[in-house]
């Protein structure tokens, strides 16, 4: 590929930055920065355009071409998002320039959701010493690359439990990160935040909060927000024990805690725990912490390969069977019709 070619599959600026009434100007001249943003199959729409929009409306405020970008998939053909809405791309895998960014976008499937051609032209373009991120489920495939390195990354509160298993990573509960290798978001609107984070550092807050306005994102958020509160900030705040009960309770699901255990957590009596927990949550201690083992179960058995049996003994059950009876009593289906 010649380099006016390279140049052309770019979206160019004219094309996606109309005018309009407002208008950002920079102090001076600014460079271009390029990414590519990989789209594998059933990668996510809203993770996906989250990360788009805030670079075309920061061309569009300041009607400079700040940034380009260039769609591409496996072999070059359309691509299906989980919504089933397919989308035309620009490029299959050719190699990129060391400028350019890849951005990696998945979403259901994760774990096997990219091939072999596909785990190293990403290795190619990391050796070259091209930029790598990742949005939604997209840090799969860059750990199945070995392209982590020292930074972890944020995946979405639902994949969590697999990753962990998958790459023995804990990784983060936060809307995004940017570290020293690449940067990640867990999805939906934290694509959003992430650019809004490059854009600041790119060209100041104060373009970086202009494009927030445009896109109806009054309230930035920043890198450690947390994605999901398990229970209710005033929770926290009215009862900071069972807080800190249910912190022990996700800390501690392979190996679970006993009554005990839990009540020296609480600081008071078991019996006053579970009166306590039932009035504030409806629930027993030991009810509510089998949900959330289960549910982690639940999503190990969407995520990953694991069998049945890894999966018990990875959220504290001690055999198959005593797992598969718990978990069609919770949810009214076996662990293996459910998968």
């Amino acid at each position: 590929m010649t380099r006016h070619a390279d140049e052309q599959s770019f979206h160019s600026a004219t094309a996606v930055i109309p005018r309009g009434v407002a208008h950002f100007r920079l102090p001076g001249p600014a460079p271009t920065r390029d990414f590519a943003f990989l789209a594998l199959p059933r990668f996510t729409l809203l993770a996906f355009s989250s990360a788009v929009e805030p670079l075309r409306i920061a061309n569009q405020l300041t009607q400079l071409p700040l940034y380009r970008w260039r769609l591409v998939s496996m072999d070059g053909k359309p691509v299906e998002s989980s919504a089933g809405v397919r989308i035309e791309v620009d490029q299959g895998l050719a190699p990129l320039g060391r400028e350019v960014t890849v951005v990696v976008c998945s979403g259901t499937d994760a774990s096997q959701a990219a091939d072999r051609k596909v785990l190293n032209w990403l290795r190619d373009h990391s050796r070259r010493g091209g930029g790598l991120g990742a949005i939604c489920t997209g840090a799969y495939t860059l750990a199945r690359a070995g392209l982590l390195g020292d930074d972890t990354p944020a995946v979405h509160w639902e994949n969590r439990p697999a990753f962990r298993e998958l790459f023995d990573v804990e990784p983060l509960e936060q809307i995004y990160v940017i570290g020293r290798k690449h940067f990640s978001c867990a999805g939906g609107e934290a694509g959003v935040d992430m650019m809004l984070a490059l854009i600041a550092q790119d060209h100041g807050q104060k373009l970086a909060d202009a494009v927030a306005e445009m896109c109806l994102h009054s309230r930035r958020r920043e890198a450690n927000v947390t994605q999901k509160k398990v229970y209710p900030a005033p929770m926290t705040a009215r009862h900071p024990a069972i807080a800190r009960v249910i912190a022990a309770m996700q800390e501690n699901i392979a190996t679970p805690l006993d009554q005990d255990e839990l009540a020296a957590i609480f600081g008071r009596s078991p019996r006053h725990l579970e009166r306590v927990f039932k009035a504030v949550l409806q629930e027993t201690p030991k009810s509510y912490y089998l949900g959330l083992r289960l549910e982690e179960a639940r999503n190990l058995l969407a995520d990953t390969t694991m069998s049945i049996l890894e999966v018990a003994i990875a959220t504290g059950f001690n055999s198959r069977s005593s797992f598969s009876k718990a978990y069609r009593s919770r949810f009214g289906i076996s662990p293996s019709r459910y998968r």
